[in-house]
């Protein structure tokens, strides 16, 4: 086990291709847990090792390694920068205590780094900088921290600056210690002294210190303390520079991880009902289950440690199910290889082997029962219809969609109500295709019809509607009479359910069943059947039976009434709008923005740079499939794009006539 003082739970996010899994490759070089560093381009990184990953030489999966540096344990998860992955990130930053942000120096701020940003916003995730690249022609640390401070709306702080521009670029000047650190012939050189461009940071990193309790002339340690306790606040975002690809800033960036990221000490966890824990491995056991992976010997769960200690052969609850297990085989994780070990202390992440869990499960002392707050799944806005090959896969389809789904929450498998076709619901082409990669993988391939979009439907006037289900026939019967009013609901809300029921005539015990039959209504709507997320339904009223009602009558009255009703409310077809954020070469920018305006886009804003633009729009996802090529042949294969889900809005007329008229 390892005292969780000197543990660091920390991620690495980015945008793709800024070098997060470059940088991964150095760190266990540089920490001596592996003697040479593979290329994401050659496909032997250690923490890409899923064969899909290697093949489109992009980070899928966020994967876990730990290592040793400076008598502390880091362990680190390299994360997605693709936004069709971004469950992946939401659920590594859920159970990390603090993160480096690589920027890449040429580009800037990039659209998934503020995806990212934001992410660690909202778990309040104190995190560094890291400038990649900075030996690239373009690359500037002083534009990269003017677009931190606009776009992210926070200041960073540089305790690190460039030793030499672009080509000529050897090192970095540490302006707390004020030396200089130069990598040459892959050795590193450490000098006294800072060059004069790197005095004005200096004195920038001096008033902060001084803002926080240094002084106005500060030692190293106490301008570590002061920007340790400035950072764990979330006031300020250390930034540090280097090539991770020339092997340049890794070592220092360690030392910010070890000295000024939060231990698992400093932080505290919410429950479900707002219980903050601490991470004391002596207190009862409190654990999440963020991550479920398949591996040859069976189901692994990975899981976080919040409190307590989770030792092998001991019996835990599962307060979702009620249900106690005894723990089997433990073991701390190394990308796709695990080390066994007999527990896990307070602070640590691990896996479980064979333990039945779901992701965001929480694992506690059944004599201290409580819940963990649970992993938020985004909705798919893209579903692929599936047909095995022949009746022989039909099995196979099932179980292997079945492992995909349970590790990938934001896959969901439904059935099409009028073909019965199996049909697979995901975040976007790309993440859609890699689930079909990985049914092959398995020597299960499909038949795949073309994504489509996940269209919606909503309400639109409130209607009243009654309905009585009524079969007696002289022995037991079936009876329920239902009274609602539907009513168009706020987006996002789901179901909004209320009571106004007067009187006895139907029993309040039946309202979990006519909820239920809501519930079942909702999922197809009269328009084309595609789901209403969003509706405000009331119990006006109803009659029972004291012989022949039961709650499935009830379900089945209430799921009728609902849907007569909602044919009457003259509602109205709902498109996914996704925000687009485009860079391209300023020379093509009117490409771009004419081939938006024919996909319905609306253009929200343009940042200009030094050669290029990066355009901030929405546009209906119908209109963006196969935007890749479209965008490569516009802008001379230099452009690039992010896509994420804006809002859900109506279907122009006749747009909506043709979506109807195709899925008819």
């Amino acid at each position: 086990m390892t005292r969780n003082h000197c543990l660091r739970n920390f991620g690495i996010v980015a945008h793709v291709d800024a070098g997060k899994t470059t940088l991964t490759e150095r760190i266990l070089h540089v920490t001596g847990r592996i003697r040479r560093t593979g290329d994401v381009h050659d496909g032997n990184t250690v923490t890409d090792f899923d064969p899909s990953e290697r093949s489109h030489g992009i980070t899928i999966n966020a994967a876990s390694v730990r290592c040793d540096w400076q008598g502390h344990v880091l362990q680190l998860i390299d994360t997605p920068g693709h936004i069709d992955f971004g469950l992946e990130v939401e659920r590594s930053l859920r159970v990390l205590d603090g993160a480096v942000v690589v920027l890449d120096g040429v580009a800037g701020v990039e659209a998934q780094t503020e995806g990212v940003w934001r992410q660690c916003d909202r778990h309040g995730v104190p995190r560094l900088a890291f400038v990649n690249k900075l030996d690239r022609p373009g690359s500037d640390m002083s534009a990269t921290l003017t677009a931190m401070r606009a776009r992210f709306d926070v200041e960073p702080v540089a305790i690190q600056w460039p030793l030499g521009k672009e080509r000529d670029f050897v090192g970095v000047a540490d302006l707390i210690h004020q030396r200089r650190l130069e990598w040459r012939d892959g050795e590193l050189t450490i000098t006294s002294g800072l060059p004069a461009e790197a005095l004005a940071a200096r004195a920038a990193l001096v008033e902060m210190g001084d803002h926080f309790g240094a002084g106005s002339d500060p030692t190293p340690e106490g301008l570590v303390a002061a920007l340790r306790e400035a950072t764990l606040a979330g006031l300020v975002v250390p930034t540090l520079g280097g090539s991770a690809y020339k092997h340049r800033g890794v070592e220092p960036l360690l030392d910010a991880v070890v000295a000024l990221l939060p231990a698992p000490k400093d932080r505290r966890v919410g429950t479900a009902d707002g219980e903050a824990l601490e991470a004391d491995p002596e207190a009862p056991l409190a654990a999440l289950c963020f991550k479920l992976e398949e591996q040859t010997f069976g189901r692994v769960a990975m899981v976080r440690i919040y409190r307590g200690t989770l030792r092998r052969g001991e019996v835990v609850l599962h307060p979702r199910t009620g249900r106690t297990f005894r723990v089997g085989r433990l073991l701390h994780v190394f990308a796709d290889r695990h080390d066994e070990v007999q527990a896990l202390a307070a602070g640590e992440i691990g896996a479980i082997v064979g333990m039945p869990l779901g992701t965001g499960d929480t694992l506690c002392d059944p004599s201290h029962p409580v819940a963990l707050e649970a992993i938020a799944v985004p909705e798919p806005v893209m579903r692929v219809a599936l047909e095995p090959r022949s009746r022989r896969e039909q099995a196979a389809l099932g179980a292997a969609l079945a492992k995909l789904v349970s590790a990938d929450p934001s896959l969901r498998l439904e059935t099409d109500p009028e073909t019965g076709q199996t049909v697979l619901a995901g975040l976007g082409e790309l993440h859609l295709a890699i689930a079909l990669e990985r049914l092959a993988a398995h020597d299960v391939v499909v038949n795949a019809k073309p994504p489509r979009v996940a269209y919606r439907e909503a309400l639109g006037q409130s209607v009243e509607q009654s309905f009585t289900l009524k079969k007696q026939t002289g022995g037991p019967g079936t009876y329920a009479q239902v009274e609602l009013r539907i009513e168009p609901a706020e987006p996002g809300v789901g179901l909004v359910f209320e009571d106004a029921l007067r009187g006895e005539e139907l029993p309040r015990h039946y309202l979990p069943a006519v909820r239920a039959g809501v519930e079942q209504a909702m999922q197809i709507g009269p328009i084309g059947g595609y789901p209403i997320p969003d509706a405000r339904v009331t119990v006006l009223g109803g009659k029972a039976h004291e012989r022949d009602s039961s709650d499935h009558a009830f379900q089945a009255a209430a799921a009728r009434a609902f849907s007569l009703a909602a044919a009457q409310s003259e509602g109205c077809l709902l498109e996914p709008i996704m925000s687009v954020v485009i860079e391209t070469p300023g020379d093509r920018l009117g490409e771009v923005i004419g081939d938006l305006g024919r996909r319905r886009g609306r253009v929200l804003g343009m940042d200009p740079k030094a050669t290029t633009t990066v355009v901030r729009a929405e546009a209906p996802l119908a209109e963006l499939f196969g935007y890749s090529g479209a965008l490569r042949a516009a802008t001379g294969g230099r452009g690039s794009f992010s896509l994420s889900l804006a809002s859900y809005a109506p279907v122009p007329g006749s747009v909506a006539r043709e979506v109807l008229k195709s899925s008819a």
